[in-house]
């Protein structure tokens, strides 16, 4: 009989049982020498193979999941927080479709997968064969490197080309920079799990296995320095000049931070940061952030009187539609600072990119040129934290005296009080608003994650749970239709190292949609666009065994999310009203902008 004990590769009994086997084990054991460190796997037989190669790895932590599409997104979850590429496997057919969400996510948010897709031989392709569809190019663009790999054969050519492949797979999905890649592996036969094949067994045992793997070394993290670059005369002669930090997520936020502090020093310019964006939590390193612009933006004298001339982008612009409007209205000089090659200019404005990483483009700036802001750059910059302060205090008074379970004060008492350096992730829709609306500065060094590439709400529980996966303990601010449309990623509980405190927010339905025309269109607009579910979601904690909360007060919720499990996960549902939450919003932004002067 055999068993699933762990074992070194090159005496692993099961990998040397046949040929698709030894060749899922091949694959295994050269990501683990390359670095890898989770697997994510979802049952299926004709990807055994695969799973036992990666399971039996004592290098590998392979975690089995059953729903595919919460599989690709815990993968993205854990590879958004290590940074480090994320291997999935599944098995052939539709099984394989469901990873395209997380897979289109990933591409768009440069976040490394490594998707493994088992596949029947082409010659039972396009015949009605069982479990087969057409997988070749899948995921067609998205990933940034697809090979289908050759038909495992007892030829060591075959293996040398096997080991160098799936090498190469790897470092496609960080350089020149990170994404996902897919290796669709056909495999014949691959549910025999046991052969007396005499050619496999002499080819094992010719095979000198310490000598082969001993090529594959440890991946380096290689930092690539950009070559610093002349700065536009017209950056540092700008008199009314904005850096806007968009939806961006750095390796090191504070690092991050402290260089977009010091290029606002260097410019004397202000710096208006997406709520999403860590900055807002090192607000210490940036004494000219602005973080109400959508507020002040709203005011059309201060919107008049902001007019910009040149404008430093990182990251997507902010969520913000009035600050897009009014870059867009009034069409600045845009310098674009992107790594990447992605054009992330959504507004089609005068944008130019310069295609360099931010520490390079700061550093650029001691190449012998001025590097003292002017009086008028550092006078334009007083103006935006003249408007910031005067919206704080109108926010933070309305918030502060405000009893109702208004959905927005969440976010705004969340930043305040969660413990230091927490992760947390934000969903689609409401949430992503509101943190843009009303969170708050601080130097708290809280870590936000989002799925903000296409901006979908699948997979955001699964893929909060693979941030918090042996993390800090960890929050997840989300509605209830995001929460219903993956709550089974809470089949993750039995895998799962971690604690994390889901924050729902229960308007019944997406309320989203109140803040546009089409909710003037009565009960179709109820029925057909925010698709109230009435869920129980007590009842839904039950069946997944874990804490549910229903604080009734901001007193009882504060004690809640102050102070974090150290493990587990927990629903705390807070139940507002949807129409008045859209009222609320609508009603504070109209106040403060017509009340705050220049």
């Amino acid at each position: 009989m055999i068993t699933l004990e762990k074992e070194n590769f090159v005496l692993s009994s099961i990998c040397q049982t046949n040929l698709n086997f030894f060749w899922a084990g091949t694959i295994a054991e050269v990501l683990a020498r390359l670095g890898v460190i989770h697997v994510v796997s979802s049952p299926g037989s004709r990807s055994a193979p695969l799973t036992f190669g990666c399971a039996l790895n004592k290098k590998l932590k392979t975690i089995p999941i059953l729903d595919e599409r919460s599989a690709a997104f815990f993968a993205l979850g854990l590879a958004k927080q290590t940074h480090c590429p994320v291997v999935l496997v599944c098995s052939s057919g539709t099984a394989a479709a469901n990873f395209y969400p997380a897979i289109i996510e990933a591409r768009m948010t440069k976040v490394p997968l490594i998707v493994l897709t088992a596949d029947r031989l082409p010659e039972y392709r396009d015949c009605h064969s069982g479990q087969a569809i057409d997988q070749v190019k899948m995921y067609s663009d998205y990933p940034l490197f697809y090979k289908e790999l050759a038909v495992p054969e007892i030829n060591i050519d075959l293996f040398y080309y096997l080991r160098q492949t799936v090498s190469y797979a790897y470092e496609r999905s960080l350089y020149p920079q990170a994404g996902p890649v897919h290796l669709n592996v056909p495999l014949r036969n691959p549910s025999d799990p046991v052969t007396d094949n005499d050619a496999f067994l002499n080819f094992l045992s010719e095979l000198d296995q310490d000598a082969f793997f001993k090529a594959v070394t440890p991946a380096q993290k290689v930092q690539i320095l950009n070559s610093l670059c002349e700065i536009p005369c017209s950056i540092q002669q700008s008199e009314r000049g904005v850096i806007v930090i968009g939806t961006v997520q750095p390796e090191d936020p504070e690092e991050f931070s402290q260089s977009v502090g010091q290029l606002s020093k260097i410019l004397g310019w202000p710096v208006i940061a997406e709520g999403l964006s860590p900055i807002r939590n090192y607000a210490d390193e940036i004494p000219t952030l602005v973080t109400r612009y959508d507020t002040i933006l709203r005011n059309s004298e201060a919107a008049g009187f902001l007019k910009s001339e040149q404008v430093i982008q990182i990251g997507d612009l902010p969520t913000s539609k009035v600050l897009r409007a009014w870059l867009k209205e009034t069409m600045p000089k845009t310098w674009v600072i992107e790594n990447s090659a992605d054009n992330i200019d959504c507004i089609h404005g005068n944008t130019s990119f310069l295609r360099l990483d931010l520490g390079s483009f700061v550093r650029s700036f001691n190449i012998g040129q001025k590097t003292k802001p002017n009086a008028a750059a550092t006078s334009y910059s007083n103006v935006w934290q003249n408007l910031e302060e005067q919206a704080n205090v109108f926010i933070d008074d309305k918030l502060n005296n405000l009893p109702d379970l208004f959905e927005g004060k969440v976010a705004w008492l969340l930043s305040a009080v969660l413990p230091e350096e927490t992760p947390i992730f934000f969903a689609t829709s409401m949430p992503v608003r509101d943190a843009e609306y009303f969170w708050g500065k601080s130097n708290r060094k809280i870590q936000p994650y989002f799925n903000r590439g296409a901006n979908g709400i699948d997979g955001i529980v699964s893929t909060a749970l693979g941030v918090a996966h042996e993390n800090k303990p960890s929050v997840l601010l989300v509605g209830d239709l995001t929460l219903l449309h993956d709550s089974n990623g809470l089949l993750i509980k039995n895998y799962f190292k971690g604690s994390l405190t889901i924050v729902l927010i229960n308007n019944d339905g997406g309320r989203i949609f109140e803040h546009l025309p089409i909710s003037q269109f009565g009960e179709v607009f109820d029925s057909y666009i925010v698709t109230p579910q009435s869920a129980d979601f007590e009842k839904l904690a039950q069946y997944h065994g874990i804490s549910y909360h229903h604080p009734d007060s901001w007193d009882v919720f504060t004690s809640l999310v102050s102070d974090l499990p150290a493990s587990g996960i927990r629903i705390i549902e807070i139940t507002t009203n949807g129409k008045f939450d859209a009222a609320f919003r609508k009603n504070i932004f109209k106040d403060i902008s017509e009340k705050i002067t220049i």
